[in-house]
């Protein structure tokens, strides 16, 4: 005998029996909705961790902003202590401004920020009772509002800017 003669004639195909069909498309929804319920999930979860990072940071920024705020009105009240009058306390308030922000020299740009405080350390040097801190604070705010729509960042930032110590050298 040959060996193509001792093979077995193939089987003729049976039709599909369709319940085992229908339960095999059955099965595939069932899958197919669990994959598409994972990708969903895992959007859903990356959008959130997105959104919380984002908040985060902006939760971030209005605390430093708010001690910045906080601490150089402090320092602003303390170095106003013991002055006479409103030209005194601008100039006080412009020098403890220069002190904390590193200005050494002048700048048109630093003239008009200092320009532009100004009227927060006279507010600040003019109330007249702690009840009353309205104008002292709608100062601080026209000036931050000043510096953020003319620099387009907000007045604190410029207390993040690391200045490192220049060694002097004698000739």
């Amino acid at each position: 005998m040959s060996p193509e003669t001792d093979l077995p004639a193939p089987a003729p195909e049976a039709a599909p029996d369709p319940a085992a069909v229908a339960r095999i498309e059955a099965r595939a929804a069932v899958l197919a909705r669990l994959d598409a319920a994972k990708v969903a999930a895992d959007v859903a979860e990356t959008a959130y961790r997105a959104e919380a990072a984002r908040r985060t940071e902006e939760l971030a920024r209005e605390r430093a902003h708010a001690w910045r705020r906080a601490d150089l009105m402090r320092s602003l009240a303390t170095a106003l202590d013991g002055i006479g009058d409103a030209e005194m306390a601008v100039a006080a308030g412009q020098a403890l401004l220069r002190a904390r922000l590193g200005w050494s020299d002048d700048s048109e740009a630093r003239a008009e920020v200092l320009a532009r405080f100004a009227p927060v350390a006279v507010a600040l040097f003019e109330m007249e009772s702690e009840a009353a801190p309205e104008a002292a604070l709608a100062a601080l705010a026209a000036f931050e509002d000043w510096y953020a729509t003319t620099r387009q960042s907000a007045f604190w930032y410029l207390f993040e800017h690391y200045l490192p110590d220049t060694p002097l050298v004698d000739f």
